[in-house]
């Protein structure tokens, strides 16, 4: 339960008042003045309800929010610009300390049976959702996940080759075409590059699609959403997913399945060369956030990674920073969802990559 307080001024009492409260994680109940207002569910719905005239007062009111948090973080959250009460054409900033007490004390609740829920419990989903497939031919295999395991790379590289082998295993179909979506762009960066456990996730889902026969993989970097582990753009991830399939499903040689992927770097004096392989019809380079060149960083004998300037010549992009005078290692869209700047001419883009490891 949280709560705040605001003044209305004199002028403002009796008038009906806007308010707005951001995001609430995951369900919330509001009250004005210990009036019920309203209620959303989802935690990524932005909250706005109308407060009739007549629970107006000059002076203080008060703003009280029963949230209800169903997994995960809870709470109020969102842009302190969304978070207003706006009445007779007075917006007030309601952002900032706000008193709260939890419902009950957690340590009083009983332990769940299921902690993160069943479908974490070993055999629950591949029993019940896998099992009973396995009588049927199948064609291929698409897989979208990866996201609870950021944390774990090192294991999924064990992990994830393990699944598609037992997989193929079962079906008794030999390698059948087992196709998946590397982590889309979540959660945001700083301004400077760093290292990430969603970047080093992708960097195990990449070792898999080229480590293990007929697997194939769709970058979706720039198809997420900062603010949403679930972004809505589905249809261009479906796109990406068609073209490798044509190729690793069905044998098309000639389609263009991927974007650039990186095949090996060389130095010369201040500059970093970076040859790829998969450029279609050319390399193509965007702009990146502001401040940001590129999403390319380098760094040398010190490991130390600064953004460096980007420049296509032919299969190669050639990179450059200043204060690097003997560059060895460089970093692509190395973070949680740094921009993708660089593509082929087809409009597919690179994946994220390392060349240090």
């Amino acid at each position: 339960m949280a709560a705040a307080g605001t003044h209305a001024a004199p002028t403002a009492a009796n008038q009906p008042l806007t308010l707005s409260l951001a995001q609430v994680d995951d369900q919330d109940s509001t009250f004005f003045n210990g009036v019920a207002i309203g209620g959303t569910r989802g935690y990524d719905q932005l909250r706005r309800y109308s407060v009739p005239a007549s629970l107006v007062r000059a002076g203080r009111n008060i703003i009280t929010v029963r949230v209800t948090d169903t997994g995960s973080g809870g709470g109020i959250w969102g842009k302190p610009t969304d978070m207003t009460a706006t009445v007779g054409g007075l917006t007030v900033p309601l952002a900032g300390a706000w008193q709260y007490r939890p419902a009950f004390d957690p340590s009083t609740r009983p332990r769940s049976p299921f902690p993160g829920g069943t479908q974490n419990e070993p055999t629950a989903l591949f029993n019940g959702m896998i099992a009973p497939l396995l009588p049927y031919a199948l064609k291929g295999i698409i897989w979208y996940q990866g996201e609870s395991n950021a944390g774990r790379d090192a294991q999924y590289r064990t992990l994830f080759p393990a699944l598609i082998q037992d997989w193929r295993t079962r079906w008794q179909q030999g390698p059948l075409p087992f196709l998946f979506v590397q982590l889309a762009g979540y959660m945001h960066d700083g301004p400077e590059p760093a290292d990430t456990d969603w970047a080093r996730l992708r960097e195990a889902q990449r070792f898999t699609s080229l480590t293990v026969p007929k697997t194939g993989m769709a970058v979706a970097l720039d198809l997420g959403n900062p603010d949403d582990i679930h972004p809505r753009n589905k249809q261009d991830v479906g796109r990406r997913l068609a073209l490798v399939a044509r190729q690793v499903a069905y044998g098309e040689t000639d389609v263009v399945a991927s974007g650039p992927t990186f095949e090996k770097l060389s130095t010369a004096g201040n500059q970093l060369l970076l040859r790829f392989r998969n450029v279609g019809s050319g390399l193509v380079l965007k702009p990146g956030a502001a401040g940001t060149p590129s999403s390319f960083a380098v760094a040398g004998p010190d490991g130390r990674f600064v953004w460096a300037r980007a420049q296509v010549q032919g299969n190669t992009v050639v990179l450059q920073a200043d204060g690097v005078a003997n560059p060895v290692a460089v970093r692509y869209a190395w973070g949680n969802n740094r921009p993708a700047t660089l593509y082929n001419q087809e409009g597919l883009p690179a994946s994220p990559f390392r060349s240090d490891n």
